[in-house]
């Protein structure tokens, strides 16, 4: 498992470097969910009832599949 452990850190420094991207660790987080990979609980939850979550764009949900392809973890 240490070898699939790679770090939101690492995953954006990938995507910037080969797609020319900044992508937010909330968008990898979707991502991962999407694939079925485990994520960490987000502890910071908003007490408003109408809150408003920001929808990855397709080229990069694109370029964090084609990053979680590169480290295997998919």
């Amino acid at each position: 498992m240490d070898e699939l452990d790679v770090t939101a850190a690492e995953i954006k420094a990938y995507v910037l470097q080969k797609h020319g991207l900044k992508v937010s660790s909330l968008y990898i987080s979707r991502v991962k969910r999407k694939c079925g990979l485990d994520v960490g609980q987000n502890y910071n939850l908003s007490k408003k009832e109408d809150v408003k979550v920001p929808q990855c764009p397709p080229e990069k949900e694109a370029a964090i599949m084609d990053t979680l392809k590169h480290f295997r973890m998919i």
